[in-house]
């Protein structure tokens, strides 16, 4: 079995740790933190705009070991809490920095399936991390963009955290199903996969 990634994005306050938290639990998968959150308890800030570049590396390479440790507990999920591409649109939103856009739009080829969770929620502060509504309103466009520049599969998600959790649990359902049976036009295999929308790619079979 070949662990896959399944990355959470969305702007500040969209609900993306709780859901990796339990995604981690259920599924079961690893579940790779938010290396930002590190980085503002440890040095009581939010970081420079030359120590972005850092950030982005950082939570790449923790995808990375994720996966090795998903390989030898046999777990077919890496749930990732954010990606290197949330890091590029702070970079454009609050430093006018673009220049991390080729490296976190590469890495978005990495996962699976992306899942954009949409601003359901009202804002709520939460440390240093946090701007304000105006900014989750602001970074939430960006990342539309870049989610219609076909940077990945992926999917929008909404609703109360119980229904993106059940959501999601039928798409990685799906998702086995696909990887073992025939993807034929007319099977029961093909109709599951094409309601999930045409931004989900075929899984290959493991």
């Amino acid at each position: 079995m070949t662990p896959r990634l399944l990355c959470l994005l969305g702007a500040e306050c969209t609900g993306k740790t709780s859901l990796a938290q339990a995604l981690a639990a259920v599924l079961p998968a690893v579940w790779v933190p938010e290396y930002l959150r590190h980085f503002c308890i440890q040095h009581g800030r939010t970081p420079q705009r030359e120590e972005q570049s850092h950030i982005a590396e950082q939570q790449q390479a923790a995808e990375t070991a994720a996966l090795a440790q998903a390989q030898a507990q046999g777990l077919a999920w890496v749930v990732c809490d954010t990606a290197p591409l949330l890091t590029a649109v702070y970079s454009d939103y609050v430093f006018s920095d673009d220049s991390l856009y080729p490296l976190a739009r590469s890495a978005q080829q990495r996962y699976a399936l992306t899942l954009f969770l949409q601003p359901d929620f009202p804002w709520q502060a939460d440390g240093l991390q946090r701007d304000g509504a105006q900014a989750r309103s602001a970074v939430q466009v960006i990342l539309e963009r870049e989610m219609a520049l076909n940077t990945g599969p992926w999917q929008s998600l909404t609703g109360s955290p119980a229904q993106r959790l059940a959501q999601v649990l039928k798409m990685t359902e799906i998702y086995k199903e696909m990887a073992s049976s025939p993807y034929k036009k007319g099977t029961s295999s093909y109709q599951k996969y094409s309601k999930l929308g045409r931004t989900v790619p075929r899984p290959e079979a493991q």
